[in-house]
């Protein structure tokens, strides 16, 4: 079968790689439908992930079509359209018997650390398969599971509920999927960015506000909209040296701030900043067994993803969507590639 492999940063391809075999009971032989490249494979393309390893079939949001199940699978038969949770949990750390899988001491993410999606075929545990209606909701779309599913666990670990007033920081893919996933929550949202054209489209897709910060003094935004108080909640997914500080100096006095980054670099943070506002600084890495929630959402219309894809590429074009994504940020938000 053919595959998208990234060799060693800046060399990609598609490659001539084995067909993946059922081996267990439990596993699901799926037909790649689509995928949606994300900044992580950006950065395993560039190097500048420092969580993968080479060479690696990249690709972590993926869906497909069942075409073998194993003797011991019962939730999906062959024909089921399907998203795949890329999440691999050892299920015995203090992590997985507390329920937090997605921060495993083993965890494991297909297309990083293992074996990914961007391949014509993918072997996936029953456990991480999840069914699609496609009759309500576009197949082309079943890719954008995942990306949704971090929206859902940032609000979960931010704890984001009716009336409550959220500044997501950043306006690409989880930016979006943070606001929508907080809007259906019934919470009000300022989004930001330094491209209007992004800002354009969350407001268009359910921001309440949107605010460029190269053009407008976002602090001042922020006391206007709160009445002098400060934020409540803060969504920093700008994931910057500098994002996070002024997360914190943001927030108003027992407020929560969410941070996702996985950047290496030192951020300088005097304790006091959290401190005397007794601020809750609350890491969000991946999803925690979200994808129906999200597949739920989707079919129900509560969460609309169809403006979320602003480009498709066939998978064999990868290079040219890597080059759009990297030159022209400006017209981007979610690339998706088309393996059929």
């Amino acid at each position: 079968m053919k595959a998208i492999v990234v060799n060693k940063p800046f060399e990609i391809n598609i490659a001539d790689v084995d067909d993946p075999q059922i081996k267990s009971p439990d596993e699901v032989l799926i037909k790649v439908k689509n995928g949606g490249i994300c900044g992580s494979d950006i950065g395993i393309y560039t190097g500048e992930n420092s969580l993968a390893t080479y060479p690696r079939i990249i690709g972590h949001e993926f869906g497909g079509e069942v075409v073998e199940v194993g003797s011991g699978v019962t939730k999906v038969k062959i024909g089921d359209k399907v998203a795949v949770d890329p999440v691999r949990s050892c299920g015995n750390c203090f992590a997985c018997r507390n329920n937090r899988h997605n921060v495993c001491k083993s965890v494991e993410v297909t297309g990083v650390h293992r074996d990914g999606g961007f391949a014509q075929y993918v072997v996936a545990p029953e456990h991480a398969v999840h069914k699609v209606d496609t009759s309500k909701i576009s197949e082309d779309l079943l890719c954008l599971v995942e990306p949704y599913s971090i929206g859902v666990q940032v609000n979960y670990r931010g704890r984001i509920n009716e009336n409550d007033k959220v500044l997501v920081m950043g306006s690409g893919p989880i930016g979006i999927a943070v606001m929508q996933v907080a809007k259906y929550r019934g919470a009000s949202v300022i989004i930001t960015d330094i491209v209007d054209q992004r800002l354009e489209r969350a407001m268009d897709m359910g921001a309440d506000k949107a605010v460029n910060v190269l053009k407008e003094d976002l602090a001042q935004v922020v006391l206007d909209y709160t009445d002098g108080e400060g934020m409540p909640v803060i969504v920093d997914t700008v994931c910057s040296v500098k994002s996070f500080p002024q997360a914190l100096d943001l927030a108003c006095q027992a407020g929560r701030v969410v941070v996702l980054g996985l950047t290496n670099l030192p951020s300088e943070v005097a304790q006091v900043a959290i401190t005397k506002k007794e601020l809750d600084v609350i890491g969000s890495r991946l999803n925690n067994h979200h994808f129906p929630e999200v597949i739920k959402a989707f079919e129900s219309g509560a969460l609309n993803p169809e403006k979320m894809r602003t480009n498709t590429f066939n998978f064999t074009e990868i290079e040219k969507a890597i080059e759009l994504i990297k030159k022209h940020p400006e017209q981007v938000c979610k690339v998706t590639l088309n393996f059929d």
